[in-house]
């Protein structure tokens, strides 16, 4: 079972549900593909050890092949190469890896070099037996889709895998999301919330996922999530309240199913409710 954990907007509580739910199941895969800033193991205080550079090619041009035809320049739908009179630029950051530019060069002066753009961790904890890969994209990379895609290939299928997805509705998001089995989307009763929500209520819609929504910090705000749940016929997996104590857990860095074991049987219900529906189709 792939649960992707996923929100329209930072901010509303999406680490701490991925990370609650993982230690309620136990026996679970937990995958942080929130890469540019990931932030579970600060919950989690595991171990990391590194087990791969993420790398991506980018094209070297040969000068004394090429014959300045521009070619390569104009198959480029990234502008990661530019044609001038006398010499042809290469911008590695701009380029996706395809490989076009060297498919079309007629001199073969093209030819494809790796660069690491970030890097794969994993920690493990014995007593919850939770297994923790955290995918890193390095500052200044603008392309955080390759690290999500081979951060996902360490996904056990045997197991409970649990995403948590970066925030929005961007390229990061789908890449994270698509493949998977049911999407939990968390909000907030806030305007924003709501504006928010809707937006990623459309992404996994156009992808064909069943999802559901938690929303936390119920309580604040006003009723408008919910009523746009009900009129979309959307369920509403769970509601986490604004809470003192859940609050003080939270800014030590102490996921609250520790402290407070009724919420473990909350979260295992949750799940019960998403294996339910994907078993019957209900909300694709």
């Amino acid at each position: 079972m792939r649960i992707a954990i996923a929100s329209g907007k930072g901010g509303t509580g999406k680490t701490t549900v991925a990370v609650n739910l993982a230690l309620a199941l136990g026996s679970a895969q937990l995958l942080d593909c929130d890469v540019e800033e990931p932030n579970c193991n600060l919950f989690l205080g595991f171990g990391l050890e590194k087990q791969e550079d993420v790398l991506i090619s980018f094209p070297e041009i040969d000068k004394d092949k090429c014959t300045l035809c521009g070619r390569c320049a104009d198959i480029c739908q990234f502008n990661a190469i530019a044609a001038l009179p006398k010499s042809v630029m290469v911008f590695p950051k701009l380029c996706h890896g395809c490989g076009g530019c060297s498919l079309v060069c007629p001199d073969g002066a093209i030819s494809e070099a790796a660069r690491s753009i970030g890097m794969i961790e994993r920690g493990i904890d014995e007593s919850f037996n939770i297994e923790l890969f955290q995918g890193t994209l390095d500052i200044s990379e603008p392309m955080a889709s390759p690290v999500i895609r081979q951060l996902q290939e360490h996904i056990d299928d045997s197991t409970v895998a649990i995403i948590d997805s970066p925030p929005g509705t961007a390229c990061p998001v789908i890449a994270s999301v698509a493949e998977m089995d049911y999407c939990v989307l968390v909000t907030e009763p806030t305007p924003f919330g709501l504006n928010d929500l809707v937006l990623a209520v459309a992404v996994v819609k156009q992808l064909g996922i069943p999802f559901g929504v938690v929303i936390n910090r119920h309580g604040v705000g006003d009723d408008g999530v919910e009523q746009y749940c009900q009129n979309e016929a959307i369920p509403v997996l769970m509601k986490i309240p604004f809470d003192r104590d859940i609050a003080v857990l939270y800014s030590k860095g102490t996921p609250f199913v520790k402290q407070m074991p009724e919420w473990g049987s909350k979260f295992r219900e949750m799940y019960r409710d998403i294996c339910e529906c994907v078993s019957s189709g209900v909300g694709v």
